[in-house]
């Protein structure tokens, strides 16, 4: 990437480029220095980008570059395949918009009560980011108001195909005015989405960046196996290759927790995510396995849509992906931002004929026997979560509760790990040694000046 490469060529505010240069954006990624000029002319655009190669910030920047902030109507929406990635694009928009006072940015999504975003869309926004059926709902019933929305981005665009988002999708963008900019950012370029394109854009510029993007160092292996010897394979592979976190893709819910459940009993921590879980449930497991509370996570593909986990070792695929997009989408999710990571799939006697299309230069085919068993191997995480019963909503920071936690010096600072704040609940990772000190310490302490229930996470 050149030097002359930056944020400084584009027409964009002195108080943009500053807080971006404060966020660390010195220079753009190739989605971005190819698709931001398109964007800022107003033009549509079809960008194929891998995740995490920077296109948040591109449609962001887009987005808040041509932003009135006066007009106190929503004049972006930003549709999302999951809640979790809904969450994330807010998180980084909002970070960018800082160089401005007074930018609202709003997500609707499902999985939360439906009363406090009533109350937050008669406040006002300017740009709405949200799930299909969500906003699909506020649609309906007439609180979300799009007449004067100027710029439509659709992220993950194949993803949200797969989940099945096709009719909500129309249905959403049927209320967004005909005059509009239309952006579709999307990993794979299945014919699906070039119908989708074609049918809700005009003229749209068509980049590719995927060849220019540096190419994930996944180490990949395959392994035949029985069917009823998997569970077994997969605890040979964790003991071989001793990873430190891991996400087991499955193709079934009861499997998820099957295997999780086999996982624990032979003293290897996992959690098990699916679309049966409630919206609470799902996110006390993806904190853990965020926070180094949890190390295995299994999971089905619909359950992992939207996770932007930047260190994950490992991924192994306990069922063979339905197709070669899907295996696609699952071993990325490894070797992140420069990183290396090993992705693992096992397949059976059964399987070998759909194995063939897997089959290059870049994948290596082993035999179980390399595997052994190590019957003292265990994997157990290094931290544990406590909850705090108090959020956003109580205008708890995360400084507010590392200052109550290490005060006195009770506790180091080197044993509290990740805090994650929502609106009525904070998470706090805590090394397995200090937590039940800092039970006993925010027990006791009050935070913000009031006292919160605290329990430990298990």
């Amino acid at each position: 990437m050149s030097k002359g490469n930056d944020f400084a060529k584009l027409a964009l505010p002195e108080a943009m480029l500053k807080t971006l240069g404060a966020l660390g954006f010195d220079e753009m990624t190739p989605v971005q220095a190819q698709s931001l000029p398109y964007i800022l002319e107003g033009k549509d655009v079809v960008a194929q980008a891998k995740t995490g190669s920077g296109k948040t910030a591109a449609f962001g920047i887009g987005l808040l570059a041509k932003l009135n902030v006066k007009n106190f109507r929503i004049q972006s929406l930003v549709i999302c395949p999951t809640r979790e990635l809904a969450e994330q694009v807010a998180s980084e928009i909002r970070n960018i918009a800082k160089f401005q006072h007074n930018i609202k940015v709003l997500t609707l999504c499902g999985g939360v009560a439906f009363g406090p975003q009533l109350g937050s869309l008669r406040h006002g926004a300017h740009i709405v980011i949200g799930t299909p059926g969500r906003l699909l709902g506020h649609l309906n019933k007439g609180s979300l108001n799009l007449e004067n929305t100027k710029t439509l981005v659709l992220d993950e665009a194949d993803r949200m195909l797969d989940m099945g988002f096709v009719e909500e999708i129309q249905k959403v963008i049927s209320y967004v005015p005909k005059q509009r900019q239309t952006l579709l950012f999307s990993a794979t370029f299945p014919d699906e989405i070039e119908d989708l394109a074609h049918s809700i854009q005009n003229n749209p510029i068509n980049i590719k960046t995927i060849t220019k993007e540096s190419a994930n160092k996944v180490s990949q292996y395959f392994y035949e196996t029985p069917s009823r010897q998997k569970l077994q394979t997969l605890v040979k592979i964790l003991g071989k290759y001793k990873p430190t976190n891991v996400i087991v893709f499955c193709n079934t819910k009861i499997q998820t927790n099957e295997i999780a459940k086999e996982l624990r009993n032979k003293n290897i921590d996992a959690l098990a995510i699916n679309g049966d879980l409630e919206q609470y449930e799902r996110v006390d497991v993806l904190v853990q396995f965020m926070n180094k509370s949890c190390c295995i996570l299994v999971a089905t593909d619909v359950a992992a849509r939207g996770l932007d986990i930047k260190e994950l070792s490992m991924v192994v695929n306990y069922d063979l992906p339905n197709s070669k997009e899907t295996y696609t989408h699952r071993i990325g999710r490894t070797a992140r931002a420069g990183q290396e990571g090993i992705a693992v799939t096992m397949f059976d006697e059964d399987e070998i004929d759909r194995i063939s299309e897997y089959k290059d230069d870049s994948q290596i085919f082993e035999n179980t026997k390399s595997l052994k068993i190590d019957k003292n191997f265990s994997m157990t995480p290094k931290n544990v979560t406590l909850v705090i019963e108090g959020g956003k909503k109580n205008k708890i920071r995360a400084g507010d509760i590392l200052g109550a936690i290490t005060k006195d010096a009770k506790i180091p600072g080197p044993s509290i790990g990740k805090i994650d704040i929502f609106d009525r609940q904070s998470y706090v990772a805590i090394e397995k040694n200090e937590i039940q000190n800092a039970y006993n310490l925010l027990k006791d302490s009050k935070i913000k000046g009031k006292n919160f229930s605290i329990w430990v996470l298990e």
